[in-house]
């Protein structure tokens, strides 16, 4: 890309700049208000009293007190009573009316409450005789030790430079979002996986009632961060020019063939191990610098787990069909949709690149998933996805794809990450007589969740072009899902509705879905959905809220990994 052309990327025309210098005039004449009254009650400037003296009785103005914040911090929440009694039982919360501190209350409260309910799933899956159950249980106490894990390490990151108030600064704002985010959805994760099994169990239903006060402080925590703390901070402004430092092209990191892995793994003998499983036993717990694995041309018939402690890890092969990873687990065949993935990874700053990875249980046995990550800053580069029902599941956490080929029928790109996928060839295949196509299901639960699904610059077209099953872009999953579809090539293989309900009714107002600027037969507009939640014509502002830049904070951290991408 020359200069000019990078230039045209970020130039705003005076039109668009008036509306948005108008827009956020508005704004921030609203955020003024609110931010005067948070001042007040974080006393950064303090609540003097003072009084006038005249003929008549003085008056003044009292300090607000400490129960007064508290009520106001939680009235941002979606549990205000649950934030109130929660915190108030803290002695210290008597004594502040500080916001940022009442913010930190309220995740030890989260902390706490996770913690005296962490023993109950194995205390049940032992009582249990029904192996689904256990194994669903099983799956329930993990996430609620990687929610109290998530929790500890949000606290840590508060706690640098001894102050809470080092978190005032966007970036750090976005890291606690996302945490939170993620947190919530290890919640929900629990509770569709119990769904998975019969729902009248007395294990589920005791286990999800012990997690619904868990659920609504961890909501509470996000609310509070998205909706007071956040003001007042420097937001992220659409760029009038590129910045120095970003080089959507590939760099040195990526010509790993230049350089000696780590680990060399092939199937022939030749390297040195058989199976990649083996090279992640070796891989460092927490290793700050990058550890390289080489995966070389073959099909590995293994499935593959990366936990929270391989942390920094790059994987490549010789190619998306030359390096192959099969599996074929699936929910028809006795596993879990969360435990049926034959790649996943959880641990943060994952790369795979030229790797291909395949679910091979076919389209009778349901959901059968080839690629599951929860890999903060995690990036697929040139890499396959194929199955049929749930292909693809970006599970949470902030991650990109990047000319990837994802191949599936029924939800096969589904969960609750904040995910961007750019330049990817989207293949709907043929699925089972009286099925139909559902391209993504995306999974947000809350409000103020900072998740979704952003589709730009790709294409989307049949399998093998022998599609003749209703295909539609996506399904709202959850009651706040969120998917946009933007500057992409959709083929006729896309019904002219576009979009399809989970069940018989409309979704609810607070999804949001929506397109921008597409082109192709299956773009065409006029016969769309007519959901409240729905826009077919997003605005640039709408557009600019699911940008690599501002969705994921790409520039920070895809740049560093010399996968190419287009900010804008």
């Amino acid at each position: 890309m020359d200069l000019k052309s990078i230039k045209e990327y970020f130039k705003v025309d005076s039109t668009q700049d008036f509306a948005l210098r108008r827009q956020t005039r508005n704004r921030r004449i609203t955020l003024a208000l609110l931010i005067a009254l948070l001042i007040i009650i974080g006393g950064c400037i303090g609540a003097f009293a003072h009084s006038r003296k005249n003929n008549s009785k003085p008056s003044s103005t009292p300090e607000l007190t400490p129960a007064a914040s508290l009520k106001s911090v939680c009235s941002v929440t979606q549990f205000p009573d649950a934030c109130i009694s929660s915190i108030s039982k803290i002695p210290s919360s008597s004594n502040t009316t500080d916001p940022e501190s009442l913010f930190k209350l309220s995740l030890k409260v989260v902390v706490d409450e996770l913690g005296s309910i962490s023993g109950l799933p194995k205390t049940l899956s032992d009582a249990s005789n029904d192996e689904r159950v256990k194994s669903a249980l099983g799956v329930c106490g993990d996430l609620i030790q990687d929610s109290i894990d998530q929790l500890v390490d949000t606290v840590a990151a508060l706690e640098e430079g001894g102050d809470v108030k080092t978190i005032l600064n966007a970036k750090k704002l976005e890291d606690v979002k996302t945490w939170l985010s993620a947190a919530l959805t290890f919640h929900e994760t629990c509770f569709d996986t119990l769904d998975e099994v019969e729902t009248e169990y007395t294990e589920s239903l005791t286990l999800k009632s012990a997690m619904k006060n868990s659920t609504e402080y961890t909501s509470n925590s996000l609310a509070i961060v998205a909706k007071v703390l956040s003001f007042g901070v420097p937001q992220r402004r659409l760029l009038n020019s590129h910045p120095s430092w970003v080089r959507p092209t590939v760099r040195r990191l990526l010509e790993e063939k230049r350089k000696t892995p780590d680990i060399t793994v092939a199937a022939d003998g030749s390297g040195d191990v058989k199976t990649i499983t083996e090279a992640v036993a070796k891989i460092p717990s927490k290793s700050k610098t990058r550890f390289h694995i080489y995966v070389k041309s073959g099909t590995y018939l293994e499935n593959v787990v990366l936990d929270k402690s391989k942390w920094n890890v790059m994987m490549y092969g010789d190619g998306n069909t030359e390096t192959i990873i099969s599996g074929s687990k699936s929910n028809g065949t006795g596993s879990l949709t969360f435990l049926s993935a034959t790649f996943a990874v959880q641990g943060e700053g994952f790369i795979m690149k030229d790797i291909g990875i395949i679910n091979t249980a076919g389209p009778k046995n349901g959901q059968a998933v080839a690629l599951k990550s929860g890999s903060d800053f995690s990036v697929f580069y040139r890499c396959s996805f194929e199955g049929y029902q749930d292909t693809l599941y970006p599970h949470s956490h902030r991650q990109f794809y990047r000319d990837c080929d994802i191949t599936g029928t029924v939800d096969f790109i589904f969960g609750n990450a904040a995910v961007v996928f750019q330049g990817c060839n989207i293949r709907p295949r043929q699925p089972l007589p009286g099925q139909f196509n559902t391209i993504t299901a995306q999974g947000k639960t809350d409000t103020n969740q900072n998740t979704g699904i952003s589709i730009q610059y790709c294409t989307i077209s049949g399998a093998n072009g022998d599609v003749t099953a209703a295909t539609y872009l996506g399904r709202p999953w959850k009651k706040y899902s969120k998917t946009v579809v933007m500057q992409s090539k959709i083929g006729s293989v896309v019904s002219p509705a576009g979009w399809t309900p989970w069940g018989s009714e409309d979704p609810p107002s607070t999804i949001f879905y929506g397109e921008y600027k597409n082109s192709g037969p299956g773009s065409d507009l006029t016969q769309r959905v007519k959901w409240v939640g729905y826009t077919p014509v997003m605005t640039d502002i709408d557009v600019w809220h699911v940008m690599v830049y501002n969705f994921i904070q790409g520039m920070e951290w895809i740049e560093a990994t010399g996968v190419p991408f287009d900010p804008k």
